[in-house]
């Protein structure tokens, strides 16, 4: 899956599977889904910002480490996008190769940082250490860690870095080609037709959550402490800090316009997609549902869901204040 679309369909199905199989914490993620969908997307993609900034218009374009070579507003010259942090000012690649390893865990770790990266079957242990450190009965904070949870184990399974499922579509799992295809499926035919999702209003209420400690402990960039800091004592760098949470200002600001941009992009027109992302995949809409059923790629949504929710339990039973949710 890709982006915005795909983290935010997956925290919603994990959300109905925790609910099928009566997981204790599933009201509370209903009462906070909003931090719960944040979580799934901004609380690992810390590159949420713009790429450039056009000449001609002095407006934002592009998406964090996409390149822009031209204006997608005017054709015109593009500057890069530079975010002003206490540590100087950085770009979207900058803030990517800071930080990305560090709230993906399993992979994304630059060269100098590589040892940090935790292995699969070290995920439940890391993540139970990080929902025991959270204080008292901060909910908010909660349902933003289990959406983070959703994205490290979906991002690591989509993009092959730990096997579990099986994707044909198009040129393979996931691939520039065929991630319109996925985002076009899960947009329509799953969130909107199978779960009723109004995906404006989700990603509205998206953006308007705060930046939450938590990630600067479960990242690393914090002073050390708790249970996290007991079992994975290395790699903390809480210098970094200031800058990060700058980062996770701007994510919160620029994932206003990602996400218009976004809905933007799904729209059909007569029951089509656009022709950008026609010519992009060489295939109409019709064309592209019938190569996702050939593909399985709804059953292969729910293997993805069974995963996560098993993740969810293997926390659970090394975490048990998390059943008393």
């Amino acid at each position: 899956m890709s982006g915005i679309v795909g983290h935010t369909l997956y925290a919603e199905l994990a959300l109905r599977e925790a609910a099928r199989r009566r997981l204790p914490f599933t009201a509370m993620l209903q009462q906070q889904r909003a931090n719960f969908h944040a979580g799934a997307y901004l609380g690992s993609d810390i590159q949420v910002m713009p790429e450039a900034v056009c000449v001609d218009t002095g407006k934002e374009v592009g998406f964090g480490t996409v390149p822009l070579e031209r204006s997608p507003i005017t054709g015109g010259p593009v500057r890069r996008f530079k975010l002003t942090t206490p540590s100087g000012p950085i770009t979207a690649a900058q803030a990517h190769a800071r930080f990305y390893g560090r709230a993906h865990l399993v992979f994304g770790w630059t060269s100098t940082e590589k040892e940090l990266r935790v292995p699969w079957d070290h995920l439940p242990d890391y993540f139970a250490a990080v929902i025991s450190d959270i204080t008292g009965t901060d909910h908010r904070a909660l349902a933003y860690t289990l959406g983070w949870i959703v994205h490290v184990v979906s991002d690591s399974l989509i993009k092959g870095q730990q096997p579990g499922i099986e994707l044909q579509l198009l040129d393979g799992r996931y691939t520039p080609k065929n991630r319109p295809v996925q985002d076009l499926i899960s947009f329509h035919d799953v969130g909107i037709a199978e779960l009723g999702m109004d995906w404006p209003q989700v990603f509205t209420d998206l953006a308007a959550t705060p930046v939450e400690d938590i990630q600067l402990h479960y990242m690393r960039c914090a002073a050390p402490r708790g249970h996290l800091a007991k079992l994975f004592p290395d790699g903390w760098k809480p210098e970094a800090a200031p800058t990060l949470r700058a980062v996770l200002q701007e994510n919160r600001r620029y994932v206003k316009q990602h996400a218009a941009d976004e809905v933007a992009n799904m729209q059909l027109t007569h029951g089509e997609c656009r022709d950008s992302l026609r010519q992009h995949t060489g295939m109409t809409l019709a064309e592209m549902r019938a190569e996702a059923r050939r593909a399985r790629f709804r059953p292969m949504l729910d293997v993805m869901t069974g995963h996560i929710a098993a993740m969810f339990e293997e926390v659970m039973q090394r975490c048990p204040e998390l059943g008393r949710v």
